[in-house]
């Protein structure tokens, strides 16, 4: 059995992080979806589907965790932290506005669970460290139509960032191809990419792209 320190340090290694979003994909399609991700060499997969029943986020996480290799990425469920369990993720996303990091570990098992936590500023990073996330999404540095409500934060915040927290910190909101030279130059060492990767016609050359680029970078 994986063990909490073998999910950290595969995350500690981990470069770019892929979300199935259910706001792009639909879900007949997502065991494809998956399959490309995996392809590609990402080193996370999410499962983010706001709005749907309990049921179908549990058939859709087993799905996706067949599809995953055990040297494959790491599996994150985006909220429900109850369902992590039956579906076999590696860990749990929330919100900055969501549950506690401790409470959503309780509610998730604990044990091996990794969990991450969104944040927008240098004070919710800081915070985010100290509650015992394992990693924090900063952004949106773009604007994003996957969080269509936030202010985009802007590459500035990335070093300052990096220098305030040692957990992984995953870049996200606005990231694809041609706005990646940017937020590398500003200190982004991880990213996380949605819709450009989701709507890419040959998404594991796409991964390929994107990881070259970043391990530029040395972690």
């Amino acid at each position: 059995m994986t063990t909490l320190e073998q999910r950290r340090r595969q995350l500690s290694n981990a470069r770019l992080y892929a979300i199935v979003d259910l706001g792009y994909v639909e879900s007949d399609r997502v065991p494809f979806v998956t399959e490309q991700l995996v392809f590609g060499g990402v080193d996370l997969i999410q499962l983010r589907a706001k709005k749907f029943p309990h049921e179908k986020i549990v058939g859709l996480g087993k799905a996706i965790r067949a599809l995953i290799p055990p040297d494959g990425p790491l599996f994150i469920l985006n909220d429900h932290p109850q369902l992590v369990s039956e579906i076999g993720a590696d860990g749990i996303h929330v919100g900055q506005d969501d549950l506690s990091v401790a409470e959503a570990r309780r509610r998730a098992g604990g044990g091996a669970i990794l969990t991450g936590k969104s944040t927008h500023s240098i004070d919710q990073a800081i915070a985010a460290e100290k509650e015992g996330a394992d990693y924090i999404g900063v952004g949106p540095i773009y604007a994003t139509l996957t969080k269509p409500d936030y202010v985009p934060v802007g590459p500035p915040l990335i070093s300052p960032v990096r220098a305030a927290v040692k957990v992984p910190q995953f870049c996200i909101g606005g990231i694809n191809e041609q706005t990646l030279p940017e937020v590398i130059v500003a200190g982004a060492l991880r990213v996380v990419i949605v819709s450009a990767l989701l709507q890419s016609t040959d998404i594991p050359a796409y991964c390929r792209r994107v990881r070259v680029k970043l391990e530029t970078s040395p972690l």
